[in-house]
């Protein structure tokens, strides 16, 4: 399970403003951003290579190697870098070129290429990006690497602000979820992803995006401890319900999921402990886009206690 990691005020700010100058030197562009668009300010270029073809993948390399000293110097780098880390893209610094796995989903594209578009943007990035080290960093380092990457694509792809303003001009709902999904053209899932952090830290949500929660339809590798593949909470959330673990609410929001192969899967108004013992109640709803369940619980109000009275 992956949780949206909270990067330091001030590299999120650095990571921002240098994505405020590409899209200023766009000329702020309407949604959707035009990748290309990007790429051709940028100078980067774009390729594919096929992860379990070794031909596609030694002539892919073999053409990235020409020119470029550090692939030259180790030829086999790369090939061993995406095979070992089974990486779906990647960013090459001194080639200033994308590399996508053509077997990924042609939905996923559009982040892929934005995460290492995010890579790109951040100097710092280059000298771990396929070099020695990029093989031997510490976890809590490569993880660190990546929500930055992340924080950088999550502010192009949603044009900064423009996202945020859009997003709380609504109520949020999975509704809402897709509605921006056609306005901005990005998944459902990173949407999700979006709306839970564009709240920021004035109302308490959280997102879940997992395997299907009904009983019956549970994949062979489905684990109770471990069952989603992200946890999205927003700073409030954190701030006031940091003891509520995932599978804790996995399993509160499956008493509510129907069977259902796709669409809706149910709603429910769920009491959640805060961080002091009070109870809260949130309204939850879950989507299933026919490879993610998308769950979104928004905080509504506090529950007080009746007392009875003894006359």
């Amino acid at each position: 399970m992956a949780r949206n990691r909270v990067l330091s005020e001030k590299t999120a700010k650095d990571i921002d403003e240098r994505v405020e100058r590409v899209l200023r030197g766009l000329g702020h562009p309407e949604p959707p951003l035009r990748l290309e668009d990007v790429r051709e300010l940028l100078k980067l270029d774009l390729d594919f290579y096929t992860a379990d073809d070794p031909g596609i993948l030694q002539e892919t390399i073999s053409r990235i190697r020409v020119a470029g000293i550090q692939i030259y110097r180790r030829p086999t780098l790369l090939i061993d870098a995406i095979r070992k880390a089974s990486l779906q893209a990647l960013y090459i610094p001194d080639r200033r070129r994308i590399l996508l796995d053509r077997s990924l989903p042609r939905l996923k594209h559009r982040w892929s290429e934005g995460h290492e578009i995010g890579h790109s943007l951040l100097p710092w990035h280059e000298a771990i990006m396929l070099g020695d080290n990029s093989l031997t960093l510490t976890p809590a380092c490569q993880e660190e690497v990546e929500a930055q990457a992340n924080f950088a694509a999550g502010r192009l792809l949603f044009l900064r602000e423009r996202f945020t303003d859009e997003a709380r001009s609504l109520e949020p709902s999975i509704e809402a979820v897709q509605a921006l999904k056609e306005i901005f053209g990005n998944t459902l899932s990173t949407t999700l992803y979006r709306v839970v952090e564009s709240f920021g830290a004035d109302r308490p949500l959280v997102g879940m995006i997992s395997g299907h929660p009904h009983p019956s339809k549970r994949g062979k590798n489905f684990d109770p401890g471990d069952p989603c593949r992200h946890f999205i909470r927003s700073p409030a959330f954190r701030r006031h319900f940091g003891k509520i673990s995932e599978a804790q609410l996995f399993g509160d929001v499956s008493g509510y999921c129907g069977a259902q192969g796709g669409g809706p899967l149910g709603e429910d108004e769920l009491i959640l402990i805060d961080d002091n013992g009070n109870r809260q109640q949130f309204h939850f709803e879950t989507f299933f886009n026919r490879y993610d369940a998308l769950t979104l619980g928004k905080y509504l109000r506090p529950v007080h206690s009746v007392l009875p009275i003894s006359v």
